[in-house]
């Protein structure tokens, strides 16, 4: 059996954060697919057969000879039915995909400034909750002056930040006892404009994790080194056996 190669650090850890990528797209997927879902059996838009089928069965009563029969519309109940079931699903999706997210933005970002200390970490690291849950780290990066990518990754980050804020202020007004007509217009916007938080979250994730690569770039340069001397001393010795 051969034996498991043992990775470096810097490409465990690169490894680390892709798998978190992975991960987050996977819920972009899944949650994109059930909104698709939801759209096909929108009872504002389906045009649902007005057919009836008959059901005629024990109704109410324990006494065996009493019937009723009830009409009802089979295709009407399932359009409903489906409308429930679906939405159901993009919900619980929508939030995970947003947790998933904001677990890859966080991750890369904690990554980029573990390397940035000096630090060697093998894996992005979490704390947990009390059920184990991970908690997602702060999004902001700095100490980049020197990459091509700042501005862009700047810019998503005050992209993301703006949906958050978004996000924190619908809920605020959500949870209000009394919310005047001018608040309710707010409401309106800000929830549309947190709608797009997840999806903000993971386009900054995907920028983190480009500048994961940048700040690896002097470690693995390094590796570089190190295995070359490591390979110049071994042939030394054998030409000098």
């Amino acid at each position: 059996m051969p034996e498991k190669t043992i990775q470096h650090w810097t490409e465990s850890l690169a490894d680390s954060v892709y798998a978190l990528y992975e991960t987050a797209r996977e819920y972009q997927t899944a949650h994109r697919a059930a909104q698709v879902a939801v759209q096909t059996v929108d009872v504002d838009r389906r045009k649902v057969h007005e057919g009836r089928v008959a059901l005629r069965g024990l109704r109410g009563r324990a006494d065996a000879d009493y019937y009723r029969t009830r009409r009802t519309s089979p295709h009407e109940k399932a359009v409903f039915g489906l409308y429930g079931l679906y939405s159901r699903s993009e919900s619980e999706l929508r939030h995970r995909y947003d947790e998933a997210a904001h677990l890859f933005a966080s991750g890369a970002a904690w990554a980029v400034g573990a390397v940035q200390s000096g630090e060697t970490p093998d894996a992005v690291e979490f704390n947990t909750d009390e059920d184990g849950t991970p908690t997602r780290h702060q999004l902001s990066i700095t100490g980049l002056g020197r990459y091509a990518g700042a501005g862009e990754l700047t810019a998503a980050y005050d992209q993301w930040y703006a949906h958050m804020c978004a996000a924190e202020y619908a809920e605020d007004l959500a949870g209000r006892d009394y919310v005047s007509d001018h608040e309710a217009g707010q409401m309106h916007d800000a929830i549309g404009s947190a709608l797009g938080l997840a999806d903000s979250a993971f386009a900054y994730g995907l920028l983190a994790q480009r500048a994961v690569g940048f700040v690896l770039l002097e470690p693995r340069r390094a590796r570089q080194s190190e295995l070359a001397a490591a390979r110049a001393t071994a042939q030394s010795a054998q030409l000098s056996n």
